[in-house]
């Protein structure tokens, strides 16, 4: 083991503490659930590091995004072929695709997660281990997560629980938006919660402290999915993905997703110079006009903002865009809308509503009420908040 920090995968090619899993994998039918950056320290991904311990991996289950990483955001994704390997896709056009069927893991023994999160309870692919892990429950096969670390560290909550009614593919259980805690923390907290415990392994990560971010882990930041191409984008997706649920752009189809919104109705300097009255920490916003090539509002200008993060520790993106959503609200009532189409396989609840956790920011929104009161009582974390994390925490299956 070298001193630098050691990922679940690393770890798993070099640890000699792990021997005695390797051989169990070598001795299994084995599927593998991973994505693009699903790689080690030196880039190799994870496919091609079992192989190289004699593991070779029947079934590949890709998550949202498809097991290549090629597909945009919402987008089913079809079953194929890779190198003589069955590709599953666990993401197509409703909510059953989202987990594997018991067929998909006839002939497994064992289904080793490696997938890199970002720490915001919208970003799917913690609840596609979640699901998988439930089937697996439920079809006898165990489970051995390779766990990352949150690249937004674990100190920093922010974002208030959803209610009961407003659980979904966009947080399948009830934590803060921003929650800081590991895929592999998720998944052994349900484990644990719903009395599966005995089927789960995971590696941890080794010689990195929770605080940490994303640049202190001494390697290449790959992106996991195709808006999220740098550390930086996400930093602000905590908060960047709300705007998902409204007529404003959302960054993609530009160079800078998330970090950059508007639409050509929006007044950017106007917007930037009311962020900046907030009083919010961490960030400048500075006046832009951008052309997304896709997605919405593509192919026309726009002006906006891009929110340019100067205090990680200090800036606290959930607050920072429910107040840009509510200063875009009031200063543009008559063209500023929030979305209303069907999101991530619901129809009868806005995406906004989904993403918040309840129906009360927005209808605070849309009374006109302080944008950065708004974001404050959007953004606040209380003793229920904790005690989740906590619990997800201190959860206990079988680790290394």
């Amino acid at each position: 083991m070298t001193s630098a920090p050691a990922f679940g995968l690393d770890r798993l090619s070099s640890d000699p503490s792990l021997a005695p899993l390797v051989a169990e994998l070598r001795g299994a039918r084995v599927a593998l659930l991973a994505h693009p950056a699903s790689v080690t320290r030196d880039l190799a991904h994870a496919r091609d590091v079992l192989r190289g311990l004699g593991v070779t991996p029947r079934v590949l289950f890709g998550p949202e995004h498809g097991w290549a990483g090629h597909a945009q955001d919402m987008i089913g994704v079809g079953d194929g072929t890779e190198a003589g390997a069955r590709v599953v896709s666990l993401y197509g056009e409703r909510y059953e695709d989202l987990s594997p069927r018991r067929e998909h893991l006839d002939g497994i023994d064992v289904v080793v997660v490696d997938m890199q999160d970002v720490g915001a309870r919208y970003y799917t692919f913690v609840w596609t281990a979640v699901l998988v892990a439930r089937a697996c429950r439920d079809a006898g096969v165990r489970v051995v997560v390779l766990d990352r670390p949150n690249p937004l560290g674990g100190e920093v909550l922010e974002g208030r629980l959803q209610e009961e009614r407003f659980k979904s593919f966009v947080g399948l259980e009830r934590v803060p938006i921003r929650h800081g805690l590991t895929l592999g923390e998720i998944v052994a907290w349900r484990a644990r919660a719903e009395d599966y415990e005995d089927i789960v392994t995971v590696v941890r990560v080794a010689g990195l402290p929770r605080a940490a971010h994303a640049p202190a882990w001494g390697r290449p930041f790959v992106m996991p999915s195709p808006n999220m191409p740098t550390y930086d984008t996400a930093l602000v997706y905590p908060g960047g993905c709300l705007l998902e649920g409204t007529n404003l752009s959302d960054g993609r189809g530009t160079t800078r997703p998330f970090e950059l919104t508007g639409a050509p109705w929006v007044d950017g300097a106007r917007l930037a110079r009311g962020l900046a009255a907030t009083g919010l920490p961490g960030f400048v916003a500075r006046a832009v006009s951008f052309e997304p090539t896709f997605h919405k509002h593509g192919r026309r200008t726009c002006g906006g903002v891009q929110i340019h993060v100067t205090d990680a520790g200090a800036f606290r993106p959930v607050a920072t865009y429910v107040a840009l959503v509510a200063l875009a609200h009031h200063a543009h009532p008559e063209a500023f809308r929030f979305r209303t189409e069907k999101y991530e396989f619901v129809d009868d609840v806005p995406a906004f509503d989904l993403l918040t956790g309840s129906a009360v920011c927005r209808e605070r929104i849309v009374a006109g009420d302080d944008a950065r009161d708004v974001a404050e009582r959007a953004s606040a974390i209380g003793d229920e908040e904790r005690a989740v994390v906590e619990e997800a925490r201190a959860a206990r299956v079988r680790s290394f």
